[in-house]
């Protein structure tokens, strides 16, 4: 007697935030970084209220890079649901970062205009951050 054909199913995981990041740990595009010190899973709105306090501190100033994009969809199930019954519906969107990622970088500005920009925005995310500057930055 044939026995039927089992389905595989994948299942998706979250990502692992173990370890320090391998890639994007280096300034590629501007002079000053805000680096992440802890691994944590940074929504898209958080990202998205960064972008904001740097652009307004900036004021036209400069250039920003973001260095993440949120690619990893997170569900979540209705509250007062009972157990069971699938995975939830797509809530919203992360990027996994891991300690010494770069976040964002700008270039153009005085370092006191980007530390204070960097301040601003490290208070939106829920990360402990570090503000770094390129080696042969020489005060444009």
């Amino acid at each position: 007697m044939l026995e039927p054909k089992r389905i595989k199913r994948r299942r998706v995981h979250r990502d692992k935030l173990k370890g320090n990041a391998q890639r994007g740990h280096t300034l590629a595009f501007g002079s000053f970084g805000l680096k992440a010190m802890e691994p944590k899973f940074i929504t898209s709105r958080q990202i998205e209220s960064c972008r904001i306090a740097i652009a307004r501190t900036l004021q036209r100033d400069g250039q920003t890079f973001i260095r993440i994009f949120p690619d990893r969809p997170m569900t979540k199930k209705p509250a007062e649901t009972r157990m069971g019954k699938g995975k939830g519906a797509l809530d919203h969107f992360v990027a996994a970062v891991k300690p010494g990622r770069i976040l964002f970088e700008i270039s153009g500005v005085r370092e006191d205009q980007a530390r204070e920009a960097f301040r601003r925005a490290a208070n939106k995310l829920p990360i402990k951050t570090k503000f770094v500057m390129r080696r042969d930055y020489d005060g444009e």
